[in-house]
């Protein structure tokens, strides 16, 4: 097996332009990840994280300094190579879910692999839909599911692909207690059962704690990195 880091960032810097002038949010952001690792990457409110995560993910492209997912640097590609690589190994799930409304929780799952024309998975996505507590939720549309649901939908969508690495932002932002609860269990027992690399975003310290590490940001650069207790 290769020693080769399931995540490799280096000096990542993001700065954005405006009619104000310059405005850096990322400073040359540092640290390697090891394929199957759990991390959590926190910080007050502006520090950077939810950038620095949709980088990592080959979302949007970094000012300077590099990225590379599974070996493959991303941060030089252009869309539609970043693309690729995300639908190759990568799965997200966003803070305020990004379902398709018009199509049902079955349809919303199915994405990413008819994206990649593939359209003979149903029957697993059907299991993953199952796996998160929503076997008799097939045909439902979003409109018509609590949030959690919603998120649980997000959850199996970003495990259809088989990713290496999932990256989550603040998985349990929008739920309540008893439902993020929930959330978080699905979350790392998926990342056990498939062997996946887990990269979230969270506010909860006592989430971050269930990861293996634990790095923190504060004005855009890397405060901390620290391993848990966690075995």
């Amino acid at each position: 097996m290769s020693d080769r880091p399931m995540l490799k960032v280096d000096r990542l810097t993001k700065t954005y332009r405006s009619a104000g002038g310059a405005l850096t949010v990322l400073k040359e952001v540092s640290f390697q990840i090891s394929a199957g690792a759990t991390v959590a990457i926190v910080g007050p409110s502006g520090s950077g994280k939810t950038t620095l995560l949709g980088l990592c993910a080959g979302l949007d492209r970094p000012t300077s300094g590099s990225v590379a997912v599974a070996g493959e640097a991303i941060g030089e590609m252009d869309e539609d190579a970043r693309a690729l690589v995300r639908n190759a190994h990568v799965g997200f799930v966003f803070q305020n879910f990004q379902l398709i409304p018009t199509l049902t929780a079955l349809e919303n799952v199915l994405v990413p692999v008819e994206l990649a024309g593939d359209s003979s998975r149903e029957g697993e996505a059907r299991e993953l839909l199952a796996r998160v507590g929503l076997g008799e939720r097939y045909g439902h549309y979003p409109v018509q599911l609590s949030g959690g649901e919603q998120q649980r939908v997000a959850l199996a969508r970003a495990f259809m692909n088989r990713p290496k690495i999932l990256f989550c932002d603040e998985p349990t932002g929008n739920l309540d207690g008893d439902t993020a609860a929930a959330m978080v269990d699905l979350i790392f027992g998926l990342n056990r059962e498939r062997g996946t690399t887990l990269v979230l975003v969270t506010h909860d310290l006592e989430l971050a704690k269930q990861c293996q590490r634990i790095i923190r940001l504060r004005g855009g650069a890397v405060l901390s990195d620290e391993q848990t207790q966690v075995v």
